[in-house]
């Protein structure tokens, strides 16, 4: 007997649909066959799959059985097939009979236990998009994936606990109820709730240059010695953002629920992802990619912050492969099983010292390192890399009355608010177009948005000349002062907005020339 259901199997961050064909009673030796390109993974469900029937009670197949996952030419990977793989079976064992529901009208997925409970797997979220582009009535999944697949309407979002439970659903012994959307935090609620800018002290040079980076989405590199509160501020930073909107938060969930990471808690919170990987990380780990690519470090920073503590530390190879996703705000990766393009639109807050040591220019400590030490060290970071960081900032050690004042710093709330204006001006000047923000603008719109006067333009190519900057450069001070200009609600870009976009280019020669 032949029984038809339909699931998916996870592609970067989105899903393909699979149909699972099981056919039993067939001539020949006690055989369970699986074909349709499976890893390792989905040929151990026989095992499992076997177990749970019998422990659900069940029948078996005594008969040469196979399975079909269509289409052959993809490769199906994970424990999810198992659920589907099992309901056709138990469904092709119970005999040519009309169903009450028709199976094909629904995608379903889940991991097996031996006793026949449903596990968790990752992708709901993508499953369920899946679901509402192949029209399908519902889609049936584990509990804990069956809570973020609700948040995409169009679909009822069906929970199972067992394999009993969604067998008994299709012969109309049992019914299943639609889960409910689960709440959604805000950003008071979330992981970053306790973290205020009003907790900072002094900084107000680094305060300023960080809303005017994330007013405009721009990449950012914080200079200074141990101990002065670059990494403090870093994980401030998703605090002053504006929260994301649904699709942009819909998008964040994908990639973590291509991860694994959506299963974990108990509530999702409307906010921006803040990723800090160590210096060790590999190239892989930062990009994404394995034996079937997934998403790196860059890609589960999308529509949030990229932290890299100790820029110099990290692999130079691992620093080179950010150049292009920085420019593109996308990655194709190509691999044996297939090419996958990741989403990795994210915002890079990079901090280092200025030397080995750290010390350098400190006028509390002695510097003990040497000049080819000093040299060697800022090498690490090459210049086309240093292009694509909009603003630099010297970061200085904080004074002892800094540190003993009892003054509070301006909250993120009110930093929020001039971002969240600033980002209105630019969602309504590039409103139809790709870009989001003043630093997503291609050439066209930096010609069109961002023009400047004879005087302007004769003090940026003084500047230009003087730092020996690049072509690169120039676009992204001209993006700058756009977005500072922006911020002080002023419609064309001041001499004033434009000095102050050149300074946070000045490091370039202190630093790294």
């Amino acid at each position: 007997m032949l029984s038809r259901l339909f699931s998916g199997t996870l592609l970067g961050v989105d899903a393909q649909p699979v149909q699972v064909e099981v056919n039993t009673g067939e001539v020949g030796e006690l055989r369970f066959v699986m074909v349709g390109l499976p890893d390792a993974a989905v040929k151990e469900s026989q095992d499992r799959v076997f177990s749970a029937l019998s422990n659900s009670g069940l029948r078996i197949p005594h008969t040469r059985t196979t399975v079909n996952l269509a289409p052959g030419n993809l490769r199906k990977e994970g424990p999810s097939f198992d659920l589907p793989i099992a309901l056709g079976t138990a469904l092709a064992m119970s005999g040519p009979k009309e169903l009450p529901r028709n199976p094909e009208d629904y995608l379903v997925a889940g991991e097996l236990a031996l006793s026949g409970e449903v596990r968790p797997v990752r992708g709901g979220l993508m499953l369920a998009r899946l679901a509402v582009r192949e029209g399908k009535a519902g889609i049936i999944l584990p509990v804990a994936t069956a809570r973020e697949a609700a948040l995409v309407g169009g679909v009822s979002v069906l929970a199972v606990e067992s394999l009993d439970e969604a067998y008994r659903f299709f012969c109309e012994e049992g019914e299943l109820q639609p889960v409910p959307p689960p709440a959604i935090h805000g950003l008071q609620q979330g992981a970053y709730a306790e973290l205020d800018f009003s907790d900072v002290k002094g900084q107000h040079a680094l305060r300023r240059a960080l809303e005017v980076a994330v007013a405009g989405g721009h990449n950012m590199l914080m200079i200074g010695p141990p101990g002065a509160g670059k990494s403090m501020v870093a994980k401030r930073v998703p605090m002053i953002m504006p929260q994301p909107a649904l699709e942009e938060f819909l998008e964040i969930l994908s990639i973590h629920s291509t991860a694994g990471m959506t299963l974990k808690g108990s509530d999702f919170a409307f906010e921006r992802p803040f990723r800090s990987p160590h210096h060790t990380i590999s190239d892989v780990g930062l990009l994404g990619g394995g034996s079937i690519p997934g998403p790196g470090e860059i890609s589960l920073a999308h529509n949030g912050v990229l932290f890299m503590d100790e820029l110099p530390e990290f692999k130079r190879s691992a620093l080179e492969v950010l150049r292009q996703p920085l420019e593109d705000g996308e990655v194709t990766i190509s691999r044996s099983a297939g090419k996958v393009t990741l989403p990795c639109s994210f915002m890079l807050v990079a901090a280092m010292n200025p030397c080995p040591c750290g010390y350098l220019g400190d006028p509390r400590h002695e510097c003990r390192c040497t000049v080819p030490q000093v040299q060697r060290y800022r090498s690490r970071i090459s210049g086309p890399l240093l292009d694509r960081i909009d603003l630099h900032i010297e970061v200085p050690a904080l004074t002892i009355d800094e540190l003993r004042s009892a003054e509070q710093g301006e909250s993120s709330a009110h930093i929020r608010s001039r971002v969240e204006s600033a980002r209105a001006v630019q969602a309504a000047r590039l409103n139809g177009t790709a870009a989001t923000c003043n630093a997503r603008m291609h050439h066209r719109q930096i010609r069109g948005h961002c023009a400047i006067g004879r005087e302007q333009g004769d003090l940026l190519q003084q500047a230009m000349e003087e730092l020996s900057l690049s072509a690169r450069a120039y676009d992204r001070i001209l993006k700058v002062a756009r977005t500072i200009a922006d911020l002080a609600a002023e419609p064309q870009i001041g001499t004033s907005h434009l000095l102050e976009a050149i300074q946070y280019r000045s490091l370039d020669r202190n630093l790294f020339y």
